[in-house]
């Protein structure tokens, strides 16, 4: 009898043994796991008020966009905003893509210039009908187009639906100077995200 007993307590010191290095492994790693969901929450959190606004992708991707960046009437730029204490890029959604034009302030919609930062504006560079990219530009008349469906929206006046299946306007994302930096100023206005075929608002 002794002799069982002292091997099942054998075999329940090993096995404590075992759960009890398991659980020290987990609060060893615990701390980093948690660190990467913070990084991504951060990534995936909506544009919030002193982002600045940074090119999304090419060879600045990441770098802050000036405003000697941008010239008057130039096709729009893809940008992400940035929280700029951490330096860490809004890039987790795609919902904080942004479409970022420079205009001559003067031909401004009053709307859109009280959200404008000297010309500048951006709005959400995903197409609400279906959510392709906006990364066309007619230099003509100065408006964004989507290449999927060909709508068509004026940046100059809360981007609202020139032409195409586009049912609404982009969603417009109030912008400030600090510097020469282009930063956020407050959250989006209007109806973010896009229509799926056939379905409700997608996300």
């Amino acid at each position: 009898m002794s002799k069982g007993r002292d091997s099942n307590e054998t075999a329940w010191g090993t096995k404590r043994r075992t759960i009890l290095k398991a659980c020290c492994a987990f609060a060893l790693t615990a701390p980093a796991v948690a660190a990467r969901g913070d990084e991504t929450d951060e990534a995936s959190a909506p544009p919030q008020a002193g982002d600045a606004l940074v090119f999304a992708f090419g060879k600045r991707a990441g770098q802050v966009i000036a405003l000697a960046d941008l010239k008057v009437g130039s096709k729009q730029v893809l940008a992400f905003p940035m929280n700029p204490t951490t330096m860490r890029v809004r890039d987790g959604s795609r919902l904080n893509q942004l479409a970022v034009v420079r205009l001559d302030p003067a031909q401004l919609a009053g709307d859109t210039l009280a959200r404008a930062a000297d010309g500048v504006v951006a709005y959400s560079g995903v197409c609400s009908h279906t959510g392709c990219d906006v990364t066309d530009w007619f230099n003509d008349k100065l408006h964004f187009k989507c290449p999927c469906h060909e709508s068509e929206f004026d940046p100059s006046d809360a981007a609202r639906v020139i032409s195409g299946p586009a049912p609404w306007q982009l969603a417009a994302l109030p912008l400030k100077l600090a510097g020469d930096a282009i930063v956020v100023a407050g959250p989006f206005v209007g109806r973010l995200g896009f229509a799926q075929p056939g379905g409700p608002s997608g996300p």
